[in-house]
């Protein structure tokens, strides 16, 4: 099946005249299975991968070019911020299906300036050190949900670093810098146990430092491993070494960062819910462009679903890529899983309606999400007549009838796609809020109801959809 270019709501960021999605104008109807499917989609880029390349590129030695990256709220955000600091961010004709390509030129990093974060995690965590070095005062807020995210790890971090802050106590947006244009480094010692963003927007800027910087973890518990080593391997890539000489240590020299052009994988995360329908839904989906080797988090996605009752096989097509292909059994069986990061909710989701109990552990950090995503999940799947009881550090998800209702999204985009996988399998599930995948995902309404999928919506449901998720494809 031919994959069509869909083209991306766009934000400020590129342009007055860019095309906005249309607001929704009530709850979205998640589509129910009407059948097996036999789906192949193409994804957007990754958003870990997008923005941890904008701040390199951003600190680099030249130009450097993003193919295919993701276009979405959270990268938005970073490009805006990033001009506003005075780095030069064009958009230039690709070959990626989901809008243009990036070409970044470091400029002089300069003050005077207001960052919105919006609920960005990767904005709020990885600009404060980025904005350090440049002249004058930078001031950082965002959406009111993000002003309960945690930020005090970064911002005592920056403090022992020298930078001068002011939080008024909270540890928390709204706060603001000032800053020198220099950073000396050195050594750093800091507890990361609520996020690894902390670790990584440290040691993405760190090669700037004077003096480079020597990095510990004083906490028991590090969550999101693999986003740490996707942070080394960006910097190694652009020729800074990275040396970890005992688990939860990292020394970063000071180097230059070497200008690189780049291919953006697709986000396998977001790929989840769409691999996920095949359980549900019977039949087969594939997902091409899945990277044979990747430090992505979503590549857990492939053991989980094979585990979880699905078929799950790969075919490398050719440069270092291939499908992936899950396909469903007619069971879907519960595990017991530690440490599954950003896809809990995609894995809660097809737990609720798995044939036996779950177990999800070591994701108490997830409580500092874009919302608290164990309470968050818990309540809805409740909700709906399921029984999820919220652990210390996870959740335990025991088979219970469910049965339609509205489910709030609290402003997340993986607690909307885990209503819709839902949705699939229960009728008269709403979401309250699908516009909010925009934050990873803007296309996210318009694949799951589209050509790929259309086997799954009901009639009645394609129609309310396409009333409010329709994307209209560029003009030629």
């Amino acid at each position: 099946m031919a994959i069509s270019k869909i083209a991306q709501p766009q934000f400020n960021p590129y342009g007055d005249d860019a095309p906005v999605p249309a607001e929704q104008s009530g709850p979205w109807a998640a589509p129910l299975a009407s059948g097996p499917l036999a789906a192949t989609i193409q994804l957007p880029g990754s958003k870990s991968l997008t923005n941890r390349e904008l701040i390199l590129a951003a600190l680099a030695d030249g130009p450097s070019l993003l193919r295919a990256p993701l276009h979405s709220r959270d990268t938005a955000l970073m490009i805006q911020a990033l001009r506003a600091l005075g780095v030069t961010i064009e958009l230039v004709e690709g070959a990626g299906n989901y809008g243009a390509d990036l070409l970044v030129t470091p400029g002089e990093l300069e003050g005077g300036v207001s960052i919105d974060c919006g609920l960005a995690g990767t904005v709020m965590r990885f600009l404060p050190p980025l904005a350090a070095l440049a002249l004058g005062p930078v001031a950082f807020d965002g959406d009111p949900a993000a002003r309960t995210r945690p930020m005090r790890t970064m911002l005592n971090a920056l403090r022992s670093l020298g930078v001068d802050i002011n939080d008024d106590g909270r540890g928390a947006l709204p706060f603001s810098l000032y800053g020198t244009g220099t950073i000396e480094g050195g050594e750093l010692a800091i507890d990361a146990s609520a996020s690894s963003q902390f670790v990584s927007g440290l040691l993405l800027v760190a090669p700037r430092f004077e003096s480079g910087l020597t990095l510990r973890h004083t906490g028991d518990r590090l969550p999101s491993l693999p986003h740490i080593e996707m942070t080394i391997d960006t910097l190694a890539a652009r020729g800074v070494v990275v040396e970890t000489p005992e688990p939860g240590t990292w020394i970063v020299p000071a180097a230059t960062i070497r200008a690189r052009d780049v291919d953006i994988e697709p986000d396998l995360s977001n790929a989840g819910p769409f691999l996920v329908a095949a359980l549900v839904a019977g039949g087969s989906v594939t997902v091409s462009g899945w990277p044979e080797k990747t430090t992505q988090v979503g590549a857990q996605m492939r053991t989980i679903l094979g585990d979880m009752g699905g078929v799950v096989s790969y075919e490398p097509t050719g440069n270092g890529i291939g499908d992936l292909t899950v396909a469903g059994t007619g069971k879907i069986e519960g595990i017991v899983l530690d440490e599954s990061s950003e896809l809990a909710p995609t894995v809660a989701a097809i737990a609720a309606l798995a044939g036996s109990e779950t177990v999800l552990t070591g994701i108490a950090h997830l409580r500092g999400h874009e919302t608290n995503r164990l309470e968050a999940l818990a309540t809805e799947i409740n909700a709906l007549g399921g029984d999820v009881t919220e652990t210390e550090d996870g959740l335990i998800i025991r088979p219970a009838p469910l049965h339609g209702g509205l489910w709030h999204s609290y402003a997340d985009h993986r607690m909307a796609t885990a209503g819709a996988i839902i949705g699939l399998a229960v009728p008269g599930v709403e979401i309250d809020d699908i516009e909010t995948t925009a934050k990873t995902l803007p296309q996210f309404a318009a694949l799951w109801t589209g050509e790929s999928f259309r086997g799954i919506a009901s009639a009645k449901g394609a129609d309310k959809n396409a009333a409010v998720t329709t994307l209209e494809l560029p003009a030629p």
